[in-house]
């Protein structure tokens, strides 16, 4: 029985015709153009599978039910391998028409090439190269580690596939670097901007502010601020016009007689709250751009203070009702007591204020921003921001002691060793109608937006913020799905045909087994066991050191 979208279920019965000179068989074209040979669903159920999976984000058991109501009976199980062999035509499809994108990737004067890498932990890495100026996937890969010996092979076939690039943009992962180095050794390679700031910052910051998570953890500060405010949410709830008292008051600047017994209480759980909110204050970027835990902390020392100043003040004369500041004013006793807490703290505030004048300088993620991590950075020429670097190095050298300070080393030492990487002039293309000037982006935001965008896909399938079974067990060329809802890419796959079915109906059963065959076998094959042998950096000792012992 086979099942197609505007035929319904029927029964096929097919009629071979043989050459009796060659031994060629001829079969029916118009059933080669509803079902794949040997299938039981026709292209038209697999595409429409493959979008709701990849494109629409819908799980297994929501595609069945959506095929029910177009007469489509089919298993989860079905679905699955019908999304797997969706992925795997469109792979074939795609690598049919490299031709055709790089004749187009031409006309506009080349292709600059994005590369980066996902990951959750142990999971084999998920490797993309996107051409930022046609916005179309090129390549993806499953990697066991993103190193050089890994990289290499998949940046040779992205060169044999759509020749040189312009230039290359990545993040400073030391694999990709050697592994470009190796591939395209005269093409401009330029280091993410916001790649690059994030992971000075982490090593110029993280030493402090390590330790003050860990001494904030060590407290388990959150734990007991967390233990108050639910006893005085239990002293709330018999008036449940407090919340709305308080908000008018703050906005009058004036507290009614009416509430003034109940004034440290519901003063209390909203201090607590508001030192809470600190642990998620920030704007998307991740650290050290964001910095929640220094929030945190300085929100404890300002609740401390303030506590101190009014746990004396009796708004009815009796101090009894002041005793939930007496409670937080105790509780915070342990912490405030910290000199490693705060010591960390002064430390930390003191490198910021360089930290932001380089942030500042690279107009990149900039503290106004609502963005997050989709900031593109501040419309600016790279040769001002090249000029704000220049000036941030001669102040900073001026007022540190590099040779004593260890960071402050390090992070000049940084800046210059990637400082040609990080400033591109606008590279002159040739193209048919004349030579343009086209300007590397930034950043490789475009490839981290991409990355998100998958795993938001995994969340809205399975309801899980993890994405380590999805990176496990997807095949490698699924990110070509974004190359789905690009015009252009779209006019090249189909290449006057009416429909994407169409296309992978032109491609041999035999083709598809094969590459079938060869996309399962991916990096996560490894046994779970050996993982955790493979990431021993002197395994290779030990092992031998065994051998030699049992053999003695």
């Amino acid at each position: 029985m086979v099942s197609t979208l505007h035929i319904g279920r029927f029964l096929a019965q097919e009629a071979f015709k043989v050459c009796r000179q060659c031994g060629h068989a001829y079969r029916s074209e118009e059933l080669c153009a509803l079902v794949p040979h040997g299938a039981n669903f026709g292209y038209d159920v697999m595409v429409y599978a493959g979008n709701a999976l990849f494109r629409r984000y819908r799980n297994e058991k929501e595609v069945v039910a959506e095929l029910a109501q177009k007469n489509i009976r089919i298993s989860p199980r079905e679905v699955s391998l019908l999304g797997m062999k969706f992925i795997t035509y469109l792979a074939i499809a795609h690598q049919r028409c490299t031709p055709e994108i790089t004749v187009d990737m031409q006309t506009r004067g080349g292709y600059i090439c994005h590369l980066d890498a996902t990951c959750e932990g142990g999971n084999p890495l998920l490797m993309s190269s996107l051409d930022s100026i046609s916005g179309i996937v090129l390549g993806n890969i499953k990697l066991p580690a993103e190193d050089e010996a890994h990289i290499v092979p998949f940046l040779e076939r992205i060169k044999k596939n759509f020749g040189i690039p312009l230039a290359l943009v990545h993040d400073m992962g030391s694999g990709i670097l050697k592994a470009v180095a190796t591939v395209f050794p005269k093409v401009p390679d330029f280091i993410c901007h916001f790649h690059f700031l994030r992971d000075i910052g982490k090593d110029f910051l993280g030493s402090e502010y390590d330790t003050i998570r860990n001494r904030l953890r060590k407290h388990g500060i959150s734990t007991v601020l967390h233990y108050r405010a639910r006893q005085l949410k239990g002293d709330m709830d018999g008036n449940s016009k407090l919340p709305e008292t308080l908000a008018a008051s703050i906005e009058d600047a004036a507290l009614p007689p009416g509430i003034f017994k109940s004034v440290p209480v519901i003063g209390s759980y909203t201090l607590i709250q508001w030192v809470l909110r600190g642990k998620s204050e920030g704007h998307g970027y991740g650290f050290p751009f964001d910095r929640p835990h220094l929030t945190f902390a300085n929100r404890i020392r300002r609740l401390n203070t303030d506590i101190e100043k009014i746990k004396d003040t009796h708004l009815r004369g009796q101090w009894s009702d002041n005793c939930p500041y007496f409670k937080i004013n105790i509780a915070l006793k342990p912490i405030m007591s910290d000199k490693a807490l705060w010591n960390a703290v002064e430390a930390i505030e003191r490198k910021i204020i360089v930290f932001e004048k380089l942030r500042k300088a690279m107009r990149i993620a900039p503290q106004s921003g609502r963005c997050g991590l989709n900031d593109e950075g501040l419309n600016c020429s790279i040769r001002t921001i090249e000029g704000n670097v220049k000036k941030f190095r001669a102040w900073f050298i001026s007022h540190h002691d590099c040779s004593q300070d260890g960071p402050a080393r390090k992070m000049i030492e940084q800046i210059d060793k990637y400082w040609k990487k990080l400033f591109a002039d606008p590279i002159t293309a040739q193209t048919p109608s004349g030579p343009i000037q086209i300007q590397p982006q930034r950043t490789n935001n475009i490839l981290e937006q991409f990355f998100r965008s998958i795993k938001y896909g995994n969340r809205r399938k399975t309801g899980k913020a993890s994405s380590r079974r999805m990176l496990r067990t997807i095949l490698a060329e699924t990110p070509l799905v974004r190359n789905l809802d690009n015009h252009t890419y779209m006019k090249l796959l189909l290449n006057e045909k009416a429909s994407i079915e169409e296309v992978f109906a032109q491609i041999e059963i035999e083709t598809l087994r094969k590459t079938f065959q060869e996309a399962k076998n991916s990096p996560e094959s490894i046994p779970s066991a050996l993982k955790a042998l493979i990431a021993m950096p002197n395994f290779s000792k030990k092992f031998v050191t065994m051998v030699e012992k049992a053999a003695a």
